[in-house]
Formats: C-alpha cells, structure tokens, sequence
C-alpha cells in the first residue's frame, strides 16, 4: 500500500515540478500577476480602502503610495485581527497566527495566517520542495517511510479563544493533509505539546519504536538535543544504528555549516542528503534547488517581493526596488507584501543574490543582527563562516554561539567578545580564538582593517560556556521552541551580559 502511494506522489510531483519550472523561466510575469492578484483581493478591506487599492493602476502606484510597514506599525491592526475583527488587513477572518519570538526582540510577534496563505505559500512550497527532491532523487522513498518533524507548539489566545496562535511548524502539522499523516511522526499531540521538554522525551521514546524513519527535519541545534537523548537512552554510536533508513534532513531557519559536521558524524552515511529551506512565520520562501547549491527564491507563493540594498537600508532616501532590477552579490533586506495581509512589511531578513537565472540566493543575516560599533560592519555570515572553519582547524565542533562589541572605556580599545558553547572544545582556548581572528579578517575586510596593530579593536575575546547553557537561558526567558533561535549577533550588550549574569560566569580574557 504504501509502494502505491509513494508511486502516486511522484507523479504528482512530476507535474508540481514542471509547474515549477515554468515560474522560474518566467519570474517577473508571474510576480506581477501574483501583485495584481493582491491589490484585487484586498481592495475591500480597511487597508485597501485606506491606501485606495481601486485607484491603483501599476506597481509603482503602489510603491509611490504605501510605506514600508514594520511590526509595529501593523501590530494594532493585527491584535484586532486576532480579536475576532473581518476584512482588516485580508479579507474575511484569520484564525491561525504564527507565533514568532525574533532573535531581536523578546516580545513575540503574531503573524496572520490566512488560508489563502497556508494554502498558496506554506502548503505549496512545501510540494515544491519535495518536487524538487524527487526531481534529483528518484528512487527516494518519503511515502514509503516516516518523516519526523521537530515541531512548535500551539495555544489559545487569552483575549479570543477562537484565535490559535503557534510556531509556524505547529500549524503546519495541525493542518496536515490526510494522505501525510500514516507517514509522520509524533503524532499530532504530542507534536504541538507547549511543555518542550516533555515533548523531547516522548518525541524520543515514540522514536525509538519506530525503527523505519526516512526523513527528519527542523532547527539543527533541536535535532541534535533529541538525536543525543535518543543515543543516550540506546547506547548507540550514531544515529544510523536507531533508524538505518535514515536519507533526508529538511532544515532552515539558521545557517547549517556549523552544524553539519556535527550532523555527519551522527549520520555517517555518504549518501544522505541535506535539503535547505526558507520556511518562515510570515511564508515558505525558498528551496534549496539542485544538490549542493543555493536556494531558489518561490515566485508563485502568494508573496510579492521587494528589495532594499543594505547599503541604503534605513536612510532618507533608501531604494525599493522590484525583482527584476536586484543585482548580483548584493546584500538586501526583503519586503514582502503577501496573501495574509502583511503589506510592504520588512521581515528583517537579509539575502544575497548568487544567480538570476533562476534567482538563487542565500541568507546572510538579519538587518537589526549585526556589529558595527566600530565600523566593522560584522554580519551573521561573516561570523558563521569564520567559525565554522575555526573549528575545522582546531578539531572543535560549535553547538552555539553568540557575539556583542566590547565598547571603548577607561582608555582601553574595543574587542568583539564571543560566546561559545561546544561539543567538543579546542585544545586551546588562546589558539581557538586567535585562530577565530584571523578567519574574521579573512572574511571581512572592514574588520581587517580595525583590527591593524590594534589600531581600534585588541583581538576578540572567548568564553566558553557551561554545556546547555544557552538552551537554559532561553527557557529562563520562556522562548523555547522550534523556531526559537539563539541571537549570533548584537550591536548592544544585551544578550551576552544577561547570559553571563545568568550563568554567574565572570568574563575571562584568553589573553590571561
């Protein structure tokens, strides 16, 4: 039976590929149809009426006339949404909220999700995904095998119980199509459980009776607190030895390359195959198109795009730009405006373009996560790229990490201080962070040049922390779940000095 359904699925597939396919051979024609089909829809509800959606004739109308939207400036119409209000922002009424927490702010955002938007984006991009992977891989078996997803958790809105909010991953589940659900593990209870850690431990013991696991997927440092679990309670080497069938990992949210090595060791298996995706609160964005390359940008998902060079972000006359008119190596902030009523709303992501034909791209960090308090201008690539082959030279392996400046005062200079957890540390903490400088030159010139005979920056500092350090903090701050992050990057001291003081830790300077 399930031979049959895994043989139906791919020729479905098949057809969801060319579709596919189609899309990316012509972008601008079906973004602007998909825009079109936006201001239609919506031109009814009070955001349309106010920005008058009936008068607008051309996307630069559009452009000339709304401003570009942070959360909080589409929180109120948003609360009201969630308090039982139509025809705000989209039309009808939305009941399903992605919870998101942001890695820059503690206070969670809820993010509509309309059925258009489940259906057109979440949904869709899903299928395309797996289009993508039966494209490359033919002989894969998803339909014939389980699939374990780490997913959040769902609860009722205190104001409106009628209003459900959750990650992103938990709706997804909830709404799971009926052909999925004999090929999906935990079940659907325990799956959406608010209580993380009991949802770990019972996550790991359904696991464990289950012994023809295909595919996983989610955030790397959440699968690797359930994969350690499951090899403590078995004993095993690796996880191959639990779930022989073990192909496929399904992840995003974070950059993979400080976890892979870990991931491989876990999985020794040459063949498996690692699958990236850009499945955010707001929409499924982006696949990882062939083996080993970027991620395409999904241009028939029910969200229209728009751009802003880093260079300009935030200033007076900062440039939108459609499209067509991104170049190549150019870091961008993304502005979305989608089929759930978030209109020209700055998701905080920042992506570089690396091919226009298709459009692949890559993420290289968030606009509020970065350090510039010297002019350094450090963003989230510069650093996962600089640790991760720190690691590799120094036989580390990274669970998590996170940085902030250390501010001129008391005549001393400035340093970046890092905060590390690891799997396995380094021999050497003075070697790993000295070796950690020099990759961080390497990879930014700006931070090169600040760093010249400490001139304006001495050489970075390293604390390595206790083991569960950061997922102890974070429950501290109840932010656990599958799309909860530790922030890499901040430009204020924040997060580092909350985590030290949490951890009672005093600052150690490698250099003593």
């Amino acid at each position: 039976m399930k031979s049959l359904v895994n043989k139906t699925v791919k020729l479905f597939l098949k057809s969801k590929y060319r579709a596919l396919t189609q899309v990316m051979q012509s972008p601008f024609e079906y973004q602007y149809g998909l825009f079109d089909h936006l201001i239609e829809t919506a031109r009814h509800t009070e955001w349309g009426r106010k920005y008058q959606y009936e008068e607008l004739t051309s996307y630069d109308s559009f452009r000339s006339r709304l401003p570009l939207s942070s959360y909080e400036d589409l929180q109120p119409h948003i609360h009201r949404m969630m308090l039982g209000e139509r025809d705000v922002l989209w039309p009808g009424r939305i009941t399903w909220y992605s919870k998101s927490s942001g890695t820059t702010n503690s206070r969670s955002k809820f993010l509509p999700v309309s059925e258009e938007n489940f259906n057109d984006s979440h949904k869709k991009g899903s299928w395309d995904t797996l289009s993508i992977l039966y494209h490359y891989h033919p002989n894969l078996q998803l339909f014939e095998k389980k699939s374990l997803i780490l997913g959040g958790s769902l609860s009722h809105f205190k104001d409106n119980p009628e209003t459900i909010i959750g990650d992103v991953s938990a709706i997804m589940i909830t709404n799971l199509p009926l052909i999925g659900r004999p090929f999906y593990m935990p079940d659907v209870k325990t799956a959406i459980m608010e209580d993380w850690e009991k949802k770990l431990d019972l996550t790991a013991d359904l696991a464990l009776r289950e012994p023809n696991i295909g595919t996983i997927g989610g955030v790397p440092t959440w699968n690797l607190v359930l994969f350690r679990k499951i090899l403590q309670k078995t004993g095993a080497a690796h996880m191959l030895e639990v779930w022989p069938e073990l192909r496929l990992y399904i992840h995003g949210g974070v950059n993979f390359q400080p976890y892979r090595n870990q991931f491989r060791q876990m999985i020794p298996r040459d063949d498996f195959i690692f699958q990236e995706v850009y499945n955010a609160s707001e929409g499924y964005f982006g696949t990882q198109y062939r083996p080993d390359e970027d991620m395409i940008l999904l241009l028939d998902n029910g969200v229209f795009y728009e751009f802003v060079a880093m260079s300009e972000y935030g200033s007076p006359h900062q440039n939108v730009i459609p499209l067509e008119d991104v170049k190549l190596n150019v870091d961008y902030a993304v502005i979305i405006s989608t089929s759930s009523g978030l209109w020209r709303y700055d998701i905080g992501d920042t992506i570089r373009f690396t091919n226009n034909n298709p459009y692949q791209f890559r993420i290289v960090g968030r606009t509020r996560q970065y350090i510039n308090a010297f002019g350094e201008e450090v963003m989230i690539h510069n650093t996962d790229t600089a640790i991760s082959r720190t690691a590799a030279k120094t036989l580390s392996e990274i669970k998590d990490y996170t940085v902030a400046p250390r501010y001129l005062e008391d005549g001393e200079k400035g340093r970046h201080d890092w905060l590390i957890e690891f799997q396995h540390p380094p021999e050497s903490l003075h070697t790993f962070a000295t070796v950690l400088d020099d990759e961080l030159q390497k990879v930014n010139s700006d931070y090169a040049a600040k760093r010249t005979k400490n001139l304006a920056l001495e050489q970075l500092s390293v604390t390595a922390l206790p083991e569960n350090t950061f997922e102890k903090w974070l429950k501290s701050q109840n932010r656990q779940g599958s799309q909860v992050k530790v922030p890499r990057l901040s430009n204020t001291r924040d997060y580092v000095d909350d985590i030290l003081d949490f951890t009672n830790l005093q600052k150690i300077h490698v250099d003593d």
